[in-house]
């Protein structure tokens, strides 16, 4: 593939500044068409865009001769389904994640792309953030040691749609939609940047609740968990306490120190050892999965490989399906 011309499905608000704009601004890639079911929307995003077509039929994208790759950002009860058909029409697929609801339908999904040769690739877009390239840096080069032991606490309070008498929660916490609630949105990240830092995770197990009723979904979550390297770890999810107590912290705790950092609010790094504290602030680009786009758009015209792929985004719903008991 020369240049890569990309149709949405599903013009979302993870489109409008994570990703949407970046398919114009990497290399030899442009965003061709989107599409929305509901046409007013979708004629919108385009208008606001500057997409030359919209759509708001899913098979009449995948089916524009001229779109040769599709990003699909729709909620994950699609993924599978929408997948499977741009493959069969020889179209790589970009999902974003979690992969799907659950790891079957990400073997299914990756069952058809061996069957049909075409490439899978997921939104684990920390693998090429410079944020997360750093913390992987520093455990790379031992700045804390040998790592013994990895946290991670995720403590947000309810959306405001979540609570009060006209309660309306979204589509993230119906299980049928999400495949679970927060904890599957966000943990998926978390237990993907962490494969890509240690490896494959062997074992995990946790307790996955219920306790405030806002909603169907599980929300509270605590696992324990063991890399295939010897390192374990543990980690406690809870998206129903106050504002005050709202903390996004994992911790890697090395033979000879201490590196923290967030996986979605803060900018800091901070590495802790015998010879003192450094911080370090790398913030965020204007739009987050440009650099992991690059890559992908590398990947298809043969100049690199992308380390996010669907292989490597199944393990995060297996490991969250192993957490869950799904």
């Amino acid at each position: 593939m020369d240049q890569i011309k990309w149709g949405i499905i599903g013009c979302g608000n993870v489109t409008e500044v994570k990703s949407g704009p970046a398919f114009n601004k990497v290399e030899n890639s442009g965003l061709v068409a989107v599409m929305r079911r509901d046409a007013e929307k979708a004629a919108d995003y385009a208008e606001r865009h500057n997409v030359p077509k919209w759509y708001s039929s899913a098979d009449d994208l995948i089916n524009d001769p001229e779109i040769n790759a599709i990003y699909i950002a729709t909620p994950p009860d699609a993924h599978e389904e929408l997948a499977i058909k741009a493959m069969r029409a020889g179209k790589p697929v970009y999902i974003e994640k979690p992969m799907a609801r659950n790891a079957a339908e990400c073997d299914r999904i990756n069952e058809e792309s061996r069957k049909t040769g075409v490439p899978v690739f997921v939104a684990y877009y920390r693998r090429s953030l410079d944020y997360f390239q750093k913390v992987k840096e520093l455990i790379d080069n031992k700045v804390v040691g040998d790592v013994r032991f990895v946290n991670i606490c995720l403590q947000w309070q309810p959306y405001d749609e979540e609570v009060g008498e006209n309660a309306k929660p979204r589509w993230r916490v119906d299980p049928s939609i999400s495949g679970g609630g927060h904890f599957h949105d966000l943990a998926s990240h978390q237990f993907d940047f962490l494969e890509y830092v240690f490896g494959p995770v062997k074992y995990a197990a946790g307790i996955a609740r219920n306790q405030a009723g806002l909603y169907e979904a599980d929300d509270i979550v605590v696992a324990n968990f063991e890399f295939e390297s010897g390192i374990l770890g543990n980690g406690s999810w809870c998206y129903t306490v106050n504002k005050e107590q709202r903390e996004d912290v994992a911790r890697i705790i090395g033979s000879k120190g201490r590196i923290s950092f967030s996986f979605f609010e803060k900018f800091d790094i901070k590495v802790e050892t015998e010879t003192g504290t450094e911080v370090l602030n790398i913030p965020y680009p204007a739009h987050v999965q440009q650099q992991l786009i690059d890559q992908i758009v590398r990947d298809l015209r043969g100049e690199g490989k992308s380390p996010s792929t669907g292989e490597t985004g199944a393990r995060a719903n297996l490991i969250m399906d192993w957490i869950t008991k799904k």
